[in-house]
């Protein structure tokens, strides 16, 4: 399994240790955990993707190589350490330092009122559950109607409380959802959830 370059692994490193309660993964997200999530991204027009949660940006590379010249990319992450490598390291993409639960805002204040995909490793189960549903509220209004979300789960913890809980928070906002996977090349195992047809009014 490839690892991420020296100064992406120093960098969620140090946040991974001083913030765990906004890093849920041990490692950087792998290439093929990437390409599993990525695959909702479109490859050819003028998209506007977000992605949530990109860390060191392990994942970004990957939706960098899918779009096509005039899309955007968005990338929201909430550790201003964090905002700032991916600012220094990816300047092609607009990183935007915010709080997910208020992607609504931060988004009307990129000019952007529809999105075409959103691509997430947010930490779910460190999350208390009316803000699992705050952050799912925001990705569904913030969703164009043939828009896709995606989002991981690690298998450890598909069994667990907190996964079922996320998963029927998923059903309410979305009419599909798909699980897919699991991805083996990521440490831990992953899978992924694909999410269409966001249900108005939620």
């Amino acid at each position: 399994m490839k690892t991420a370059p020296a100064p992406d692994l120093r960098a969620f490193m140090s946040v991974a240790l001083r913030r765990q309660s906004v890093v849920g993964a041990i490692v950087p997200s792998s290439p093929a955990l990437a390409r599993a999530l990525t695959a909702v991204v479109p490859t050819s027009g003028t998209p506007v993707v977000v992605e949530l949660g990109p860390g060191t940006g392990s994942i970004s590379e990957v939706i960098r190589r899918r779009l096509s010249p005039g899309a955007r990319h968005l990338a929201v992450e909430i550790d201003p350490d964090l905002a700032a490598h991916l600012r220094r390291t990816k300047p092609w993409m607009e990183t935007i330092q915010g709080d997910a639960a208020d992607l609504g805002a931060l988004l009307a204040r990129a000019g952007v009122d529809r999105v075409d995909a959103i691509v997430s490793t947010l930490p779910w189960t460190l999350f208390p559950g009316e803000v699992q549903d705050r952050i799912l509220g925001e990705i569904g209004r913030a969703l164009a109607p043939a828009g896709a979300f995606t989002t991981v789960t690690y298998l450890y913890a598909v069994p667990l409380a907190g996964a079922r809980s996320l998963r029927r928070r998923l059903r309410s906002v979305f009419d599909e959802v798909l699980t897919t996977g699991p991805v083996w090349r990521n440490l831990p195992p992953a899978m992924t959830y694909v999410c269409r047809r966001p249900v108005r009014g939620v």
